[in-house]
């Protein structure tokens, strides 16, 4: 993989990752159009760049991060279902990711989706109605999470929405997914890093160390954009732009083109 195209890659990724519109649809595209979608490599970078994009969290929000112990044992609450199911089922769920038509399907299935979330959970942005994070709502929050491993689902949008189902506004519920997205990034990019580390060569690291610099860097400004936006607008164009993008997916297939990221 040359420096340029890690450098896209990473860019896609920070700027996809906490919006609820699937990195992983724009890194099969992104990675088709390069014509590196091929490359044993690509997988493995495309997962380990998130460490990148996990420090911007972090750096944003570090006087929230680091607040109580509460707070974290709360996180871990809502990070189990999907470790525990990401762990059990890790191969299936990576043979999910290599099936583009799955990928497309969920980008409109969840634009849909998005299209209604407005509406249905109106009386969250009522100041009187905001509630706190316990345990159990952290919990019901991380089975959201578990629908993200459907690759095309998107991590942000199913435990933004989780969030919502227990009360939360929009922007409550969009910092929590974004805290929550540090240990499940984490552990899936350990993971992966562990598993695959054999397969990185010497030349291979300097590539890895550009794409976190550029995914923190870009995910840094797309958190601060999102949460600014989502308060103002909501889900609605988000929802749109999958519905788009599910659809080129799908007529990127029909037409045959190689969209498998092996």
């Amino acid at each position: 993989m040359k420096i340029i195209e890690a450098i896209i890659l990473a860019i896609v990724e920070g700027l996809t990752e906490f919006l609820p519109i699937s990195s992983t649809g724009h890194m099969i595209i992104a990675s088709a159009i390069m014509g590196i979608n091929k490359l044993e490599f690509t997988k493995i970078f495309t997962v380990n760049i998130q460490f990148g994009a996990i420090l911007s969290v972090v750096a944003l929000y570090w006087r929230r991060f680091f607040q109580s112990i509460d707070f974290y044992f709360k996180l871990f609450v809502a990070f189990l279902p999907a470790a525990a199911i990401g762990f059990l089922l890790g191969d299936f769920i990576d043979s999910l990711l290599e099936n583009v038509w799955v990928v497309a399907i969920m980008l409109l299935v969840g634009g849909v989706v998005l299209l209604f979330i407005d509406r249905i959970f109106r009386q969250n942005e009522n100041p009187k109605h905001e509630q706190e994070i316990d345990y159990l709502k952290a919990l019901k929050i991380g089975f959201f999470q578990c629908l993200a491993l459907a690759p095309g689902v998107s991590r942000s949008a199913a435990t933004i929405i989780g969030g919502m189902t227990q009360g939360l506004t929009r922007k409550a519920a969009a910092e929590f997914s974004f805290f929550l997205a540090v240990p499940t990034m984490f552990a899936a990019s350990g993971y992966k890093l562990l598993k695959d580390y054999k397969v990185i060569q010497t030349e291979d690291i300097q590539v890895l160390l550009i794409g976190n610099l550029v995914a923190f860097v870009v995910a840094m400004l797309a958190i601060k954009f999102f949460i600014g936006f989502l308060t103002k607008y909501g889900f609605k164009i988000f929802g749109y732009y999958r519905i788009v993008l599910g659809l080129i997916l799908l007529l990127l297939l029909a037409l045959g083109i190689e969209l498998e990221v092996q």
